[in-house]
């Protein structure tokens, strides 16, 4: 048997913990549904798995199909998810705690971890090393994305009538406007402590991972998710990972 280096042995342990519930309102079947080729929630299991940045690779869920096909792309699901969090209702960081919890109930304590949404096609294994490897100097890490148009310049309707939301900025030139992003909505890596101490990823010390407008698209209704496969094949082609 090999000797374990160093190095192997001062690695902190980490868990990816991607969050599959059954129910979906807007898109039936969501997190399981055929994204070019193979069930959506594969995608964010491979870019997991290919990273290496992780001790385990995890689906949260209540479903038994779910449960199928996580465990048939390579993920481990060593518990099911509770009605509490798995109601419409319950929020990610509600899930997270769920899991971590119980992991302690076995025994096993990871020192980091980094929730993954299901519906993350775009995710690349590259991303997530950078996203981990971030953990060394921050407590949190969030993937974050320019708008593509100013919200400072943002409209409103009011009483049917188009009103500027900050008419001080009608006349500001573009490139004087502050930059501002948003969270892409792919996943979120964090220090167990950090998570613990607060209750949530969204802590004072959180860095960003730059993604560019290619790497990110919101599938929340059947016109994302239509736009979404077109991205995808016109970027990566049909046969990508298959």
């Amino acid at each position: 048997m090999p000797a374990i280096s160093e190095k192997e042995i001062q690695r902190p342990k980490a868990v990816a913990i991607i969050t599959a519930r059954g129910g979906s309102k807007r898109i039936p079947h969501k997190n399981i549904r055929d994204f070019c080729g193979r069930p959506i929630l594969s995608y964010s299991i491979r870019a997991a798995l290919e990273s290496g940045a992780f001790d385990e690779v995890m689906v949260s869920t209540d479903d038994s199909e779910i449960v199928r096909i996580a465990k048939e792309w390579g993920a481990r699901v060593p518990f099911l998810r509770s009605a509490d969090t798995a109601g419409d209702y319950a929020s990610t960081d509600d899930v997270i705690l769920e899991v971590l919890r119980e992991y302690e109930k076995q025994g096993v304590f990871f020192e980091r971890f980094c929730c993954i949404y299901p519906t993350a096609p775009f995710l690349t294994a590259r991303r997530l090393r950078e996203a981990m490897a971030l953990l060394d100097t921050a407590e949190s890490v969030m993937p974050v994305v320019p708008f593509s148009y100013p919200p400072q310049r943002g409209l409103i309707v009011e009483n049917g009538r188009v009103r500027r939301k900050h008419p001080e900025y009608q006349n500001t030139r573009s490139q004087d406007l502050e930059k501002m992003y948003h969270d892409c909505g792919q996943f979120y890596a964090c220090r167990t402590d950090a998570f613990l101490r607060d209750g949530t990823t969204d802590v004072e010390d959180l860095v960003p991972v730059y993604l560019t407008e290619l790497e990110v698209q919101d599938i929340d209704t059947e016109e994302d998710w239509e736009i979404a496969e077109l991205k995808y094949r016109r970027l990566n082609g049909t046969d990508r990972h298959l």
